[in-house]
């Protein structure tokens, strides 16, 4: 069979798998995330070895335009109205989260005996979410309150601040471990986030004066794909975060076009055959040869960021000044891990070689754990706080 028709033939018996997910997820207890995640494990290579070999090159652009997109719509949620109402809450629970989780995942690794570079490198990792599976915990459930619009801010900008606090912890451990230049280092993670943000002002102040024009009060289609896949392009082209680009960027239009009734309509009607994709071939991606040897490693990582999440919240919420549920359960609604954070071990192996065989297959293990288990704590605590009815 040629291989463009397997690959039609593939895409389309995915994007209908996406339809029994949604029956299966309203009469069981499991999250669609979770639900594509398992289908993706059965049917790739470790499993039923259904998809083809070709479908890896696939990956990495079904995977950019997903976050592109999800990044698009979280950046939208950040209006100055919103900020008002719910910004101190963001800001002091967020960076509470990513400090507390760095000072508890690397407090446990020095604990259990292993390097401070090696306890450093894991707690900068778990800094980091999944935009993705969390936005889809939230529309797959109809979730709304101040809890779910202060949980969406803080996912939006959680990863800026992870980037952050991983690219002084990656020069750190580099200065321990004797490997590379720290300055680096710091100096290329500023350049990333600092041309990100340029970038999504750049094209977003002309997007959002611009677009609403053709179709007064909402973007097209095309004029919506066209700006988020002209963003993805420019930022791998510059080297900068595209996911922190697509959030500036969606910002931007959100706060400066007036004009425009709906202007995120269009992309959400897209949205999720993309994120299907994403999903099933993240699952069908995993590789478990060899992880074995690394799961008791993996178990302690997992533990010490579900414990830094959660005792992170706490804080943060109370110098904010919100009620309990923040405190008691904003954190556990944090523990999606994904993309993210195997971008940043793999940034680390590359500059400390002689920890890839640790960093690599752990990130690896606790995507798989956070990836099924993170979305059903999300619901759960959206239930358990009212957002859910």
């Amino acid at each position: 069979m040629p291989e463009t028709d397997l690959i039609l033939m593939v895409i389309g018996s995915v994007l209908l798998l996406g339809l029994a997910t949604e029956y299966i997820g309203r009469v069981s207890a499991l999250p669609r995330v979770t639900l594509l995640m398992l289908f993706g494990v059965v049917i790739g290579h470790d499993g039923l070895g259904i998809l083809p070999h070709s479908s890896a090159g696939w990956f990495p652009l079904v995977t950019n335009m997903a976050l592109l997109l999800v990044g698009f719509l979280l950046g939208g949620k950040i209006s100055i109205r919103e900020l008002g109402k719910n910004g101190p809450a963001i800001l002091y629970i967020s960076l509470s989260v990513v400090l507390v989780t760095v000072c508890v995942v690397a407090g446990g690794f020095l604990l259990a005996g292993f390097s401070l570079a090696t306890a450093l490198l894991f707690a900068g990792i778990a800094t980091a979410t999944d935009p993705a599976a969390t936005l889809d915990v939230v529309r797959e459930n109809g979730s709304q309150g101040n809890f779910t619009d202060t949980m969406l801010g803080i996912v939006a900008i959680d990863d800026a601040w992870g980037l952050i606090v991983f690219s002084i912890i990656l020069a750190l451990a580099q200065l321990f471990q004797g490997a590379g230049v720290p300055a680096d280092v710091l100096l290329n993670g500023s350049r990333e986030l600092a041309g990100a943000v340029v970038l999504g002002l750049v094209l977003g102040i002309p997007s959002a004066l611009l677009t609403g024009r053709l179709k007064p009060g909402e973007p097209t289609l095309v004029e919506a794909l066209g700006v988020v896949f002209l963003c993805g392009g420019l930022a791998g082209h510059f080297e900068v975060s595209f996911l922190l680009t697509a959030m500036v960027l969606g910002a931007t239009v959100s706060n400066l076009a007036t004009h425009h009734d709906q202007p995120f309509h269009a992309i959400e009607d897209i949205e999720w055959p993309f994120m299907i994709l994403f999903f099933v071939f993240t699952g069908a991606s995993l590789n478990f040869e060899h992880l074995s040897a690394v799961v008791p490693l993996a178990l302690l990582y997992i533990v010490l960021r579900c414990l830094g999440r959660w005792l992170g919240a706490w804080p943060g919420a109370r110098i904010a000044g919100t009620d309990q549920r923040y405190g008691r359960w904003m954190g556990l609604s944090l523990l999606p891990q994904a993309g993210v954070a195997n971008g940043m071990a793999l940034l680390a192996s590359s500059a400390i070689p002689e920890l890839r065989p640790v960093l690599l297959p752990v990130a690896i293990v606790a995507t798989v754990f956070f990836e099924l288990v993170g979305p059903l704590a999300t619901r759960w605590t959206l239930k358990r706080v009212g957002d859910i009815q």
